[in-house]
């Protein structure tokens, strides 16, 4: 094979890698539904710590059951990289699997997401002692969505041009009952965010088994129809919503038509404002 077809199979291949998910250490790609209507980008950027990078995401359009399914992702992990590696790979697998999910899609996305957490617990002598957020989007033939979410990975939605969030930030202080029934405690300590029993800045996450009985990891689920006043659908993880708010990374990410140019100028813009987390964003934009 010559030099040039086999530098251009290589360069495809890993383009194709990039557009259908996957992690990257500071990665971007971009994709679209079958029929062109919708079209995603994503952005990856390692943080500041001197850890590798531990954020992981899904965008890919799939076609199932005579439907096209967009699934968009963001899982950042905590101790390693090892269970936003696993979630990336069996979490919406999962979801697809179980029986009712074509009839019952919320009741579904919550039992997949307690038995993927069961499966990461029961692997913890492989997958050691991590854990992860998830934030996760299910666009059914591009006109009903529904997102999953456990930790502090966030998707705001874009509506009229107005920031909706559609995931709850899980944090310690406002789940401290929840903790403390379970026999756990959080810290405040002084120039530190909350902590449950002063380790993890979230309340609930996969894996972490040394804390899971203090821990939740259902997820909350909220779905919606895309209408024509739906433009813009954000994923990212903490490393953004640190530093921007709702309507601030909507008003960018709105104004740049392109999804991949629009992730690149969000973490760009998190970066100049000093976010030191990983920081992974998924734009997909809706009706063009």
């Amino acid at each position: 094979m010559n030099q040039h077809v086999s530098n251009w199979l290589l360069s495809w291949f890993g383009a194709l890698k990039i557009s259908y998910g996957g992690r990257s250490s500071s990665g971007s790609g971009k994709g679209r539904s079958h029929d062109g209507l919708v079209k995603y980008g994503f952005s990856l950027v390692k943080g500041k710590a001197n850890h590798p990078m531990e954020d992981y995401h899904v965008a890919k359009f799939v076609q199932s059951q005579g439907h096209e399914l967009g699934l968009f992702a963001i899982y950042d992990g905590h101790l390693g990289d090892t269970v936003p590696a696993y979630l990336q790979k069996h979490l919406f697998s999962n979801i697809l699997k179980e029986e009712e999910f074509w009839v019952d899609p919320n009741r579904s996305i919550l039992k997949a997401y307690e038995r993927t957490d069961q499966a990461i617990l029961s692997h913890s002598s492989d997958l050691g002692r991590g854990g992860s957020t998830a934030v996760t989007a299910i666009l059914l033939n591009g006109q009903r969505l529904w997102v999953a979410n456990v930790g502090d990975s966030r998707a705001v939605l874009s509506k009229g041009g107005q920031a909706v969030q559609m995931s709850i930030d899980h944090e310690p202080n406002t789940e401290r009952g929840s903790i403390e029934n379970k026999g756990g405690f959080v810290s405040n300590m002084p120039g530190d965010v909350p902590r449950v029993n002063g380790q993890l800045a979230v309340s609930r996450a996969f894996g972490d088994k040394s804390l899971k009985s203090h821990l939740r990891s259902d997820p909350d689920v909220q779905d919606t129809f895309v209408d024509n006043t739906t433009d813009v659908l954000i994923l990212a993880s903490d490393g953004l919503w640190k530093v921007m708010d709702n309507q601030e990374a909507v008003d960018i990410a709105r104004k740049i038509k392109d999804p991949l140019k629009a992730a690149k100028q969000l973490t760009a813009e998190a970066l100049k404002r000093d976010s030191k987390d990983d920081i992974s964003c998924v734009v997909v934009r809706f009706r063009g």
